[in-house]
This record gives C-alpha cells, sequence and structure tokens, in this order.
C-alpha cells in the first residue's frame, strides 16, 4: 500500500497515520494523565521551508485555549518519513519556538511530521523546554499527506511497555 492514509467507514470520516515514537509514557505514570484519546486537536500548516521559531509560532495565530496541535511543515511535502535514510536537513521546532509554545500558548501535546519535533541543530535544548518546562506530550513520526487542516479527535495507540519513556503508537484522527 503507497498510500499511508486509508479511509473507513460510513459517516464518520477516519484517517489513520503512523507514529514512530512519543515521549508519553513516563507522563502517564508520573502524571497519571491518559494519553490514548485526545480531543479536539488542531491540524496547522506551517509556512514551507521554515523551522518552527518564535516567529513562525506567532504567524500561525494559533488560538488561545488550544490545547493539542500537530504541526505539517515540508517534511510531508518531502515525504521525509518514507525515506530510508536519516535526513538532517528536516523541519522541526527551534529552543525559541519551543519556549515561546511554553510561555504564551496552553498547548500540551505537539505533534509533528518527523521523527523528532525538534530541529537537527537544537535537538536537546529543544526537548528540554518541553519535558522540563510543562507537562508537553510529543508525538512524533506522524505521516500527514493528504490530511486536511482543521480540528479533529486523535487517538494513539501505544505499544504498553515498562519501564521506558516512549513507545511507538498507530496515530488515528477522526473528524
Amino acid at each position: 500500500m503507497n498510500d499511508p492514509i486509508s479511509n473507513t467507514g460510513n459517516n464518520i470520516s477516519k484517517r489513520t497515520f503512523s507514529c514512530a515514537s512519543r515521549h508519553a509514557e513516563l507522563h502517564i505514570f508520573l502524571y497519571s494523565q491518559k494519553v490514548d484519546r485526545f480531543r479536539p486537536v488542531l491540524l496547522v500548516d506551517v509556512p514551507r521551508d521554515s523551522n518552527i521559531t518564535a516567529k513562525v509560532m506567532k504567524s500561525l495565530n494559533i488560538p488561545k485555549g488550544v490545547r493539542r496541535v500537530l504541526f505539517r511543515t515540508s517534511n510531508t511535502d518531502r515525504r521525509l518519513m518514507f525515506k530510508k535514510e536519516f535526513d538532517s536537513s528536516f523541519v522541526g521546532f527551534k529552543a525559541d519556538g519551543a519556549k515561546w509554545l511554553v510561555e504564551n500558548t496552553d498547548i500540551k501535546l505537539v505533534g509533528l511530521d518527523y521523527l523528532s519535533v525538534a530541529a537537527y541543530t537544537d535537538a536537546r535544548p529543544t526537548h528540554l523546554i518541553f519535558l522540563k518546562n510543562r507537562e508537553i506530550i510529543l508525538v512524533e513520526g506522524l505521516k500527514l499527506g493528504g490530511v486536511k487542516t482543521g480540528v479533529y479527535d486523535l487517538h494513539c495507540l501505544p505499544l504498553r511497555l515498562r519501564g521506558v519513556e516512549g513507545s511507538p503508537a498507530r496515530c488515528i484522527l477522526i473528524k
């Protein structure tokens, strides 16, 4: 099957996409959060060929009160999730973009369309900002091609692994 998106059902539009890893399992244990179902979640398009900086975050005009956001970038256009080799030129959050998100929004879940939410050159500081400052769940490795921007229910179906901070998961968007 070449297309990662599958449509099923009669009256409900279901979109299935995969997720390589999630930094949520440790958060379940520490904060007793349920992380298998999130609603609503907002899917936004990030300006192409730009890492997610504070300036980009401001330009997205994400409404106050939104708590869960999936960011579709040029990674989807470039089909990076389908490549066999790792591509360090992927788009992700820069540290200033993560800091702006933490300080200026109510977002508790961040999803991105490659193997890391953090830009390759800012991986450590960006992850530390997300994970130390707030209880933010990171969903990485999303395949978001063919999905329209908008509001969805997000269901993440992780492998239940003990003693780990992340797990492979199947993530499903329901309109």
